[in-house]
């Protein structure tokens, strides 16, 4: 039985989701707007979380870079499950060639650390969201790909699936059918995990100043701006980041729950 416990992280995520998508459409907001009149705020009725070294609200910078970091986040796992689910199970049910050339391709790339290779692809355009979802899907794919090809190597050797062949049924509808099912449970829980570690590359793309375009609101932006006022208005870079680390974390404590829930026991 589920404690309530066990529901916290269900409940934080549920309110970043809402605030990510109702929040931009309460609070006006324009990233490149300075108001130097009010600039470095503390903590109060005036500004929630302050304001910058710009006069900006720090507060209407999270509410926005929670909207980044969830599009960014959800495009991101998105597009590597897709890529990595379909590679991965048709390598591991076909084997042959394919899983040959795929073995060695994901061994190739785990030679390079991922967050070095993000930010050698977003450092080569120029940044926008497009570029920045792809240098994270770039390595993000590899895990999901490995994840469903051990799920279809052992599914293949079920005893529906060889009936299936042996009545004659066509690859792709065994594909489909009886063996693509399979790895729903863990790409489920794969995703979240990946989820949290898209949302964390991000923040550390957007700070060295590589992700996302001044014209859109990251909280690695923000935290960036606020690294030179750590003595004296230290919430400019505290108070998004507090909004990530509790992003992440409940993230990972969700991710936890459902690798529990799906990540065992699939073919039993």
């Amino acid at each position: 039985m589920k404690t309530w416990l066990s529901r916290i992280p269900y409940v934080v995520l549920t309110f970043y989701a809402a605030v990510a998508v109702i929040g931009p459409l309460l609070i006006d907001y324009n990233p490149v707007r300075t108001d130097l009149g009010h600039r470095l705020l503390k903590p109060g009725a005036t500004a929630w979380f302050g304001t910058d070294g710009l006069g900006r609200d720090v507060f209407a910078q999270v509410v926005y870079g929670a909207r980044t970091s969830v599009l960014i986040g959800v495009s991101t796992v998105v597009v590597s499950a897709v890529v990595g689910t379909s590679i991965g199970t048709v390598a591991g049910y076909f084997r042959g060639w394919l899983d040959t050339v795929l073995s060695r391709g994901i061994d190739i790339l785990l030679a390079f650390p991922a967050i070095l290779l993000a930010i050698v692809i977003a450092g080569s355009f120029q940044r926008s969201v497009v570029v920045v979802v792809g240098a994270l899907s770039a390595t993000a794919w590899i895990s999901f790909a490995r994840v469903t090809r051990g799920t279809a190597l052992s599914v293949r050797e079920r005893a529906w699936v060889d009936a299936a062949r042996v009545l004659g049924v066509r690859r792709r509808f065994i594909l489909v059918r009886h063996v693509l099912p399979f790895t729903a449970g863990p790409v489920v829980a794969l995703a979240t995990l990946e989820f949290a570690l898209v949302v964390l590359a991000e923040a550390g793309l957007s700070f060295l100043g590589i992700g996302l375009p001044n014209s859109a609101v990251s909280w690695g932006q923000t935290i960036a701006n606020g690294k030179q006022y750590l003595a004296t208005a230290w919430w400019i870079s505290a108070l998004p980041g507090i909004a990530l680390s509790l992003l992440i974390v409940n993230i990972g404590i969700l991710g936890d729950q459902l690798t529990a829930r799906f990540g065992r026991g699939q073919l039993r």
